[in-house]
């Protein structure tokens, strides 16, 4: 299987487009869809459906997704053994539009001269099982969960809370606003069809709703645009974000981007690593994260408890 092809499939899964994976990988949007044509005409299926928004993964595309993000980990494996001493720091941001990757981004432009290989894998389980094998170094997640302590030999740092926005159309009750707090939100519709059960992002929302008394409708499928489509539409519609995800803002919808305050409930991002880990990137990258952390502040926040259990805490 041609990994090269692989490896564009991944990057138009993850982009949510053509265009924006081939500037990505540095080539034309021609040769994106070549490759991608030529992939699925050796698996014998349809990959992505076209849309006006971009390109949405079929149901054997979803299939395939983890599979092939396991063969580009096992190639890169494969590669950096005959390499050693060079290998490329390998860090797990859950998503490239998520606030992970912006830390990281900006430890890249601090330290050029390390290597840098960015992977996004599925939830804190997916990402300790790369770190104890070897295939990552480094991941961005939310520890620990209700009962899963973290396993011996691994270590964690919270390295940045992030602030948790509301999200509505401008014929919302609340789109007026300029803040609202979490216990103004209890009887509004709440729709999260990302959510997955068993994840620590699951784990993160069922805390917020159990301490707010709060209703998060987590059905139905997570198609792009999807989501804003229907916010804008709707007058009773409110979805949470993340205040660094990178959204898609389409012209005419007038969405609005609300503050939690009073609390503010903030998601927990840790940076994990295995204590026998020995690449001299990990030192620079925690050194760098640390030396970024956010003054303190005078705003009141909450994080669930199981989150205040992170060794190496700090409160921003």
């Amino acid at each position: 299987m041609d990994l090269t092809a692989v490896r564009t499939f991944v990057s138009v899964a993850e982009s949510g487009q053509f265009q924006e994976a081939a500037a990505v990988l540095a080539v034309t949007q021609q040769a994106v869809s070549k490759r991608i044509a030529a992939l699925e005409r050796e698996l014998g299926v349809r990959l992505f459906t076209r849309t006006a928004r971009g390109a949405d993964l079929t149901v054997d595309g979803l299939t395939f997704l983890p599979h092939a993000r396991e063969l580009l980990l096992a190639a890169e494996r494969a590669a950096a053994s005959v390499r050693p001493g060079r290998r490329a720091l390998r860090v797990d941001v859950i998503g490239a539009r998520l606030a992970p990757a912006a830390l990281l981004r900006g430890f890249h432009e601090a330290h050029p001269e390390i290597p840098l290989d960015v992977v996004t894998l599925f939830d804190v389980d997916s990402a300790l099982t790369a770190l104890r094998s070897g295939a990552v170094d480094a991941s961005f997640r939310a520890v620990a969960m209700p009962g899963r302590p973290l396993p011996r030999g691994v270590e964690s740092v919270r390295v940045y809370d992030e602030p948790v926005q509301v999200l509505t159309g401008p014929g919302h009750a609340l789109a007026g606003r300029r803040s609202v707090t979490p216990g103004e939100l209890a009887g509004h519709r709440i729709w999260m069809p990302g959510i997955v059960e068993g994840t620590e992002w699951a784990a993160y929302y069922a805390s917020l709703a159990a301490e707010f008394g709060l209703t998060i409708d987590a059905s139905g499928p997570n198609f792009s645009g999807a989501l804003q489509d229907a916010l804008a539409r709707s007058a009773g519609l409110a979805t949470l974000v993340s205040e660094r995800t990178d959204l898609a803002w389409p012209d005419g919808h007038g969405l609005r981007r609300i503050p939690l305050v009073d609390p503010t409930p903030v998601y927990p991002h840790s940076l994990v690593w295995t204590t026998a880990n020995p690449h001299p990137g990990l030192v620079a990258l925690r050194a760098h994260l640390t030396a970024g952390r956010p003054p303190g502040g005078a705003a009141r926040t909450w994080t669930p408890g199981w989150a205040e259990t992170v060794r190496g805490v700090f409160r921003p």
